[in-house]
């Protein structure tokens, strides 16, 4: 009945392996189970209570046991019980790997050199040493014809493939971390939720200034063609994000927003335009035109000839 393991360390590691199997397979959110369902608290509480139930059965079904020993078993079992665990196999394998010799035998490895009474010992190189340079020949001799026998990849194709490697992982991490968004790298967001969201935070914030339907009050008409700051996503987002013109213009609202839901509503004011307010205001600014919008062919009118009309000089006459 004797473990070698102390019940001091089997009970905390029971119980914290069943500890995390719980918080694996409840599903809490963002919370740990233990703290979103005060019951997992009362289930961890019973089996503590039972792990300890478990150890005190264990020892004394082991002290009834022992009892019932005679005293050459009960010495026997004492032994065994006390007996300290050693790393047989990791002994054996430094001995494999150092191939030394125990100070009591170094008498056999002593060499006839003597300096001054000190003497010299005649250790092989130890395994590992030599196990190691083998493994250097083997790797310089690939090393040689991947690299300069075959012609593989060298370190400037190595840097590029890893930068464009990089390059990759950011835009990706751009696209889904939409907090990182700013004035120059905001787009557009047609999605409709995108869409809703904006207008949820328009009609909370915006509303005082442009009306509703972003007809204009105070602040300017959204829904026409001029704009006092610059149209298109990116001027728009600025606008909102920094405020507008110094002492008369909208304040900054970067510290109310995060960029995501700036770019939310900076798409829903995009979104106005061309529509019909019930009562707009008079335009304010120029007229916008987007400088990367690709240009428009230019049409040119096909001069066709008029037909000419061909009269019958003929008159009949009807008798």
């Amino acid at each position: 009945m004797s473990t070698k393991t102390p019940w001091w360390i089997r009970v905390p590691v029971l119980f914290f392996l069943i500890f995390g199997l719980m918080e694996y397979f409840v599903d809490s959110g963002d919370k740990p189970a233990i703290i979103e369902y005060p019951i997992t608290q009362f289930f961890m509480l019973l089996v503590l209570m039972i792990l300890i139930a478990i150890e005190l059965i264990l020892g004394s079904i082991e002290n009834i046991m022992f009892q019932t020993l005679t005293e050459e078993g009960k010495e026997k079992y004492l032994k065994a019980k006390n007996k300290k665990f050693e790393w047989t196999w990791a002994k054996n394998l430094m001995k494999r790997l150092t191939r030394t010799k125990p100070i009591e035998r170094e008498e056999e490895i002593i060499m006839d050199h003597n300096y001054d009474g000190i003497r010299e010992l005649d250790n092989v190189l130890p395994p590992w040493w030599v196990y190691l340079f083998y493994a250097t020949i083997i790797f310089s001799v690939v090393y040689l014809v991947r690299f300069h026998v075959i012609g593989d990849y060298d370190q400037e194709q190595e840097y590029e493939q890893e930068v464009a490697a990089a390059q990759t992982a950011i835009e990706e991490y751009k696209r889904t971390a939409k907090d990182l968004v700013d004035a120059s790298t905001v787009e557009y967001l047609s999605d409709p939720a995108d869409l809703a969201a904006g207008e949820k935070i328009f009609a909370a914030n915006c509303v005082v200034c442009h009306m509703a339907d972003g007809g204009g009050g105070i602040g300017p008409n959204l829904t026409d063609e001029y704009w006092i700051l610059g149209g298109g996503i990116k001027n728009v987002f600025s606008t909102i994000s920094e405020g507008g013109r110094a002492g008369k213009g909208m304040v900054a609202w970067k510290q109310n927003f995060k960029p995501a839901e700036i770019a939310q509503v900076s798409s829903y004011v995009i979104s106005l335009g061309g529509t019909t307010p019930a009562n707009p205001k008079a335009p304010e600014g120029e007229i916008w035109v987007d400088p990367d919008a690709p240009d428009e062919p230019e049409q040119t009118e096909l001069e066709t000839p008029p037909a000419e009309q061909v009269s019958d000089s003929t008159e009949v006459t009807m008798n």
